[in-house]
């Protein structure tokens, strides 16, 4: 069974659900039968390399809501966090531009250590407060998840992986993927959002039957 998940490294409901399907995964009885494969997503494609704003005016000037709304709004999803075993610092998290850790998740995927990388990504983005644009802050991640550094280095000085990345987001468009994170069972079977570890493991255990029977 195969299940392609589209992501932004700066969405927090992704960080949440594609953490929910591994633990629906950790249980599933298939789970070396189950493949599952990343794609890239951009919320905010023009988001700069570097910024003094935090997610909460962030989110208040995107949506053209008070602060105080939107540090509410924020203070709500932090709870789904710590329900999930997260954490979310969301007043040192920085709304960088996603692009670059995009291209190292597929760089990732090259050396199989793609379920490495990613998880390490949104815990610096959303628990540490790291710039997740920052080249040499992605190198080091790169190597904490077990990638060679050099390499890492090398490629992200490149323009490599770029073309993958654009083609993910493409993908998303004809599909019709507006929101993320967006999970595709069996090329044919969508969940929509985080909706939680018991959901996945029911989508699991249903697709897994029809895939067995068909």
């Amino acid at each position: 069974m195969k299940i392609d998940i589209w992501s932004d490294i700066g969405c927090p409901f992704c960080y949440l659900g594609t953490t929910q399907l591994n633990e629906a995964l950790a249980g599933f009885e298939h789970r070396d039968r189950v493949e599952v494969r990343h794609h890239s997503f951009q919320l905010d494609p023009g988001a700069p390399r570097q910024t003094d704003m935090r997610v909460v005016e962030m989110l208040a000037n995107k949506r053209g809501i008070p602060v105080e709304q939107a540090e509410a709004m924020n203070q709500q999803v932090a709870k789904a966090f710590e329900a999930s075993g997260l954490s979310m610092n969301y007043k040192e998290a920085q709304p960088v531009n996603t692009f670059d850790a995009h291209r190292l998740v597929h760089f990732a995927a090259s050396q199989g250590q793609q379920e490495a990388v990613l998880p390490r990504l949104f815990k610096a983005y959303f628990t540490d407060g790291q710039n997740t644009a920052d080249v040499e802050t992605l190198v080091r991640l790169a190597g904490e998840a077990g990638l060679d550094t050099e390499q890492t280095r090398a490629m992200l000085a490149s323009d490599q992986y770029a073309a993958e990345v654009q083609a993910d987001i493409s993908r998303a468009a004809q599909l019709g993927i507006h929101g993320v994170p967006f999970f595709i069972f069996e090329g044919k079977y969508a969940i929509s959002g985080a909706q939680g570890a018991e959901a996945f493991s029911q989508a699991l255990q249903q697709v897994w039957a029809e895939v067995s029977a068909a």
